[in-house]
């Protein structure tokens, strides 16, 4: 098995209510319940703060702040998931509830060092 990150993107959102944030953290629950049964999940991460971030662009330490209000769609969490090959990661990505809210998942392997 190869490990793969997925990084988890989504627009930024209005604030959900309390109802709404539950309902979508009992469908992230399922869905990472599958894949821990599965045997494919490797970490679940953490969510991303959107609030503060930034990006150092060079060695001096220069930056910027971020995360950025021209981004399509901001990194809000990541998971390590544990696949044969990329294209079962993605088939394993497909079922992330993220689409609802117009987001996606963006699956990179790990490299074996």
């Amino acid at each position: 098995m190869s490990q793969f990150i997925y990084l988890y993107r989504r627009p930024t959102q209005p604030a959900a209510t309390p109802q709404q944030m539950q309902h979508n953290l009992e469908k992230w629950r399922a869905w990472f319940g599958e894949l821990e049964a599965k045997g494919h999940l490797a970490s679940i991460g953490q969510p991303l703060d959107n609030t503060s971030g930034g990006v150092v662009k060079d060695a001096k330490g220069s930056f910027s702040d971020g995360p950025y209000a021209e981004t399509k769609d901001i990194v809000i969490g990541y998971s390590l998931v544990e696949a044969t090959d990329l294209g079962q990661a993605m088939q394993l990505a497909a079922g992330c509830p993220i689409y609802e809210q117009d987001g996606l998942v963006e699956v990179r392997p790990i490299m074996k060092m």
